[in-house]
């Protein structure tokens, strides 16, 4: 096994990656549980000669943010990094990756009005995306409600500009909204369109949904080989569950954090990051549920979220960590035992 580093700060630490893997014998990619990391994996998977080494894949841990980049290092001559795959997983971490745009406009995928969904159906998107929240997230029946006035069998732009209107309208009208939902739903508009799942959001959004649930499926989707209409029902059943333990939470408002307390088995993550963005008024949010928790911040708080979920989790006895905007944690104390060793960790 080895290492590499730059301790003096002069060499390229994309090269130094590219050329480790190049030389390694043995590669075994691991990747965090969230979408990003599942297409970071996909990608540096495809630009490895196969011939030259073997490699395992699994999803627990960190990924890289810049693979795209070491790819292109990695790879044949002629190789071109899927720039698509890589736009898709920054996309699922809220990022604009400036220097994926020529790459992904070569492939032929362009802006175009409407929903960041991973099917044609916008009422589909709309009841089970984790890109927004609003009133008629996780029920298909009040999204079918919300646009039937619409003919959504085969939409023009303008028809898909009046359900992109209906979407930011519902989350703008939400009663147990905050004002960061009308910045946030952003995300779920004006998609690029094309690549596997329709558009590039939904593609995030399916790939973070794997990430989370069905990690064996996101590694094989992440690699093009996975089982479509499979990754679309884990997808739905993912949106549901996040989106019932939004809206059954019990919620409590401190000094910078709003806790949010669940029951039983919920995507805490996909929880945490909703809550942040159209649900709290403060801008650190701790999601606890059965023994798990994740956190995540506003990109203006300054709280080290992976530092404080370490030293809460050790706090009781747990084991946590994370980076500085997002952690995640688990342990056997009650919830409200971690809610407080993470209130005096900040």
């Amino acid at each position: 096994m080895s290492t590499t580093g730059s301790p003096d700060g002069t060499a390229d630490p994309t090269s130094d990656v590219a050329a480790a893997l190049r030389e390694a014998a043995f590669v075994r990619l691991v990747a965090a549980a969230d979408g990003d990391a599942l297409a970071a994996l996909g990608v540096l998977a495809d630009s490895r000669p196969a011939a030259a080494a073997d490699a395992t894949l699994g999803v627990d841990g960190v990924a890289s943010s810049a693979t795209h980049e070491v790819a292109g290092e990695l790879g044949p001559p002629g190789f071109d990094p899927d720039a698509v795959l890589a736009t898709a997983g920054a996309l699922a971490a809220e990022t604009v990756p400036a220097d994926l745009a020529a790459p992904v406009e070569e492939a032929g995928l362009e802006h175009r009005p409407g929903l960041a969904g991973p099917t044609d159906d916008p009422v589909d998107a709309l009841a089970h995306s984790t890109l927004l929240c609003a009133p008629v997230s996780g029920d298909p029946e009040a999204a079918a409600d919300l646009l039937g006035d619409v003919e959504t069998a085969d939409m023009d732009d303008d028809a898909r500009r009046r359900v992109a209107s209906l979407a930011a309208l519902a989350v703008a009208g939400d009663a147990d909204g905050t004002s960061r939902g009308a910045e946030a739903v952003e995300r779920f508009l004006r998609p690029y369109a094309g690549g596997p799942f329709g558009t590039l959001g939904g593609y995030g959004d399916v790939l973070d949904a794997l990430a989370r649930t069905r990690p064996g499926l996101g590694v094989a989707v992440a690699l093009g080989a996975g089982d479509g209409e499979a990754a679309l029902s884990a997808w739905r059943e993912h949106g549901r569950r996040a989106h019932r333990a939004v809206g059954a939470a019990r919620t409590g408002r401190y000094d910078g954090l709003f806790a949010v307390r669940c029951d039983g088995d919920v995507p805490a993550g996909t929880v945490a990051r909703l809550v942040r963005d159209f649900r709290s008024p403060e801008p650190v949010v701790l999601v606890v549920a059965d023994g798990e928790a994740a956190a995540v911040r506003t990109p203006e708080a300054s709280l080290d979220v992976g530092t404080a979920m370490a030293a809460a989790a050790e706090t009781v006895a747990g084991t946590g960590g994370g980076t500085t905007t997002r952690g995640r944690a688990v342990f056997e104390a009650e919830d409200s035992a971690f809610v407080v060793a993470f209130r005096e960790a900040q």
